[in-house]
């Protein structure tokens, strides 16, 4: 199993003085995921929760709704040339009766861990039917709720302690509970983590749920909140404009600049209490 930090020797210069020490990096490693010994697609992650990750990414596929559409998950032997295992190649087994992922999703063996859709197709691919409508979700939460997250969530991030150097997403109920909570170098891929929990454990879809991402909020984190029915999205930074038009089209509220009491509310705000006066 590969390692989520590694020590490397740096040179360290502070107020004009220098010297030689160990640092913590946060580990980045490719992974590739494949659906019936058919490779799909080879993302950059932090190792950890591997297989929540590739059912994660399933689901905000459109090809896995629960736990009984998967039939096995296993870590793929033989990935070198002498036949050891590198723990990076992960192959998804589906139930009988589920069919298999379309050829035109596979992208091309690589994503970059800042970008979850690099080499996808056309937009058209990346708007997957749901499963489950959000625009009905009956969620309400208030300010004060939301503005506690932000601290919830760096409070629980272990791993960025260590190395200031990995993105965050948690799931909390409407009373600010944390759920799940997973770091990785792509803020997609720790969705996906949170996502893929969600599915193995019988959970989605994620109703009367909140997500909170400790960077910007992207079309793709908008898109994998709405495959996995989870009707509110909060972000620490701004989100796209495309972001905003996909939770207009869905029927999700999108939070973004939630800092401290502060935030800005783009879609959805009906969800949101105190209700505005104007």
């Amino acid at each position: 199993m590969g390692r989520v930090t590694v020590r490397r020797r740096v040179l360290r210069v502070r107020e004009g003085n220098a010297s030689y020490r160990p640092d913590t990096l946060a580990a980045e490693e490719p992974m590739e995921i494949r659906v019936g010994g058919r490779p799909l697609t080879v993302t950059m992650r932090t190792p950890g929760d591997d297989f929540d990750l590739a059912v994660g990414f399933l689901v905000s596929e459109g090809v896995v709704h629960a736990a009984a559409d998967v039939a096995g998950i296993r870590y793929c032997a033989g990935a070198t040339a002498d036949g050891g295992n590198t723990y990076n190649v992960v192959d998804v087994v589906l139930a009988p009766g589920v069919a298999a992922p379309d050829a035109s999703l596979e992208r091309n063996f690589y994503t970059t861990s800042s970008c979850g859709l690099c080499g996808k197709a056309s937009l058209d691919a990346v708007r997957t039917t749901a499963a489950w409508s959000v625009a009905e979700d009956p969620l309400r939460i208030g300010t004060e709720v939301l503005a506690a997250l932000p601290d919830r969530l760096r409070a629980a991030q272990r791993v960025f302690d260590a190395t200031g150097g990995l993105h965050a997403a948690g799931l909390f109920d409407a009373g600010g509970e944390l759920l799940c909570l997973r770091e990785d170098v792509g803020r997609h891929n720790a969705v996906d983590k949170v996502v893929g929990h969600a599915l193995r454990e019988g959970l989605l879809p994620l109703r009367g749920s909140v997500l909170m991402v400790s960077g910007r909020a992207s079309f793709e984190l908008v898109q994998k909140a709405v495959m996995a029915g989870i009707p509110l999205l909060a972000a620490v930074s701004a989100p796209s404009s495309l972001a905003v038009d996909l939770a207009a089209e869905s029927g999700l509220t999108l939070v973004g600049f939630l800092r401290g009491t502060s935030m800005n509310v783009y879609t959805g705000d009906e969800r949101i209490h105190p209700v505005p006066t104007a």
